[in-house]
């Protein structure tokens, strides 16, 4: 896979870690307006970069959270191991 790849790969997974952070802060500080906020522009910006990454390389995971091209992609993203 290109780098181009890699990097749309790496920039889910820094926004889905982002996302998972505030949502442990928000579960300590409930009344905190702007982490709720910060969650809330993080989860539309994961959900834009995710729907862009399934358009240009396919499914994230290989059941039940989206649709793929034919032929079935999910075997041509590299393996945990290959990246």
């Amino acid at each position: 896979m290109t780098n181009r790849y890699n990097d749309d790969l790496e920039k889910l997974m820094a926004l889905q870690f982002a996302i998972v952070e505030l949502n442990l802060f928000l579960d300590t500080h409930p009344d905190s307006e702007q982490a709720l906020q910060d969650y809330h522009k993080l989860l539309e910006q994961f959900e834009a970069a995710k729907k862009m990454y399934i358009e240009k390389y396919g499914p994230l995971v290989n059941f039940g959270y989206g649709k793929s091209r034919f032929p079935w992609q999910w075997v041509n993203e590299p393996w945990p191991w290959d990246m």
